[in-house]
């Protein structure tokens, strides 16, 4: 019987072979989640000999993970601002990325918002994660696929946000209500134009939503909509933050500014890249 450790090995190098970056890790992930053990409790029982259930359980994950499948989507959950999310082919995967975001928002907040907006939620994770950091803050969470929204839904209930979390189906502000303004409006939309999402790992272009990553041919056009449409739902003091494309940053920038805000701002994601845009009132 092989041990735990040999098929640790034995898996890492089959992912590797396919192409898959940190092929151990995956590898040890994938098999903790078979075995239902975390991976320092795998390493454990690195002499533990697997039985042919065992090896059953492993075997398809492994497989999909070959096939470039994202692990996330393989284990099913992941955490995100201090919650537990389930995660599937219904929405975006939520990037580390996002979540510095959000940490990057609570020194520039004069105080704590009480009426906080995310676009296009996926899974909820920024709505929830918001609505856990500013407990007395309600939160509307839209998106304008139905599919993420019942993902979303599955979170809000798991989280117990469901009287805090407010979910409506809605291209950007087309649901809301003529008057609602906001003091935080967040957002993470599509900014890849179809060219770029088409020149993305396999993990990312065969897996994961199109419409939750492509604006089109151009990938600004989304935030655009969303930097202009903003403005007006923002109450006196009130901040949008954006999560942008490279490329496309200083032109949204020029196009905040010239809407009217009254201040904008840039920040560098965790590569040290201009990717976030906040524009104050």
């Amino acid at each position: 019987m092989l041990t735990v450790l040999e098929i640790i090995k034995r898996t890492t190098e089959f992912l590797d072979k396919r192409g898959v970056e940190s092929a151990r890790l995956n590898a040890e992930l994938l098999i903790g989640h078979a075995l239902g053990l975390k991976r320092m409790q795998l390493y454990l029982q690195f002499e533990r000999p697997l039985s042919e259930a065992d090896l059953e359980k492993i075997r398809p994950l492994v497989k999909r993970r070959g096939n470039r499948e994202p692990i996330q989507y393989i284990v099913g959950e992941m955490e995100f601002g201090g919650l537990k999310l389930k995660v599937d082919s219904r929405a975006l995967i939520p990037r580390p990325e996002t979540e510095y975001l959000l940490e990057l928002l609570a020194p520039r907040l004069a105080v704590a918002p009480s009426t906080i907006l995310d676009l296009g939620t996926g899974t909820g994770a920024i709505a929830l994660a918001l609505a856990k950091a500013y407990p007395e803050a309600v939160v509307t969470a839209v998106d304008q696929s139905v599919a993420a929204l019942d993902l979303a839904r599955e979170n809000v209930a798991a989280c117990g946000m469901v009287e805090r979390v407010r979910l409506l189906e809605s291209d950007w502000f087309s649901a809301l209500a003529g008057e609602e303004k906001f003091q935080l409006i967040v957002a993470n939309p599509p900014y890849l134009s179809d060219e770029e999402t088409n020149a993305t790992a396999p993990e990312v272009k065969n897996f994961e939503p199109t419409s939750a990553l492509s604006a089109g041919t151009n990938g600004a056009a989304d935030l655009e909509i969303i930097i202009t449409q903003a403005h007006p739902r923002l109450i006196a003091g009130g901040l949008l933050a954006c999560e942008t494309g490279v490329a496309q940053h200083g032109a949204l920038l020029g196009l905040a500014a010239k809407i009217g805000y009254g201040r904008t701002e840039s920040l560098k994601d965790l590569t040290g890249r201009d990717r976030f845009l906040l524009a104050f009132m």
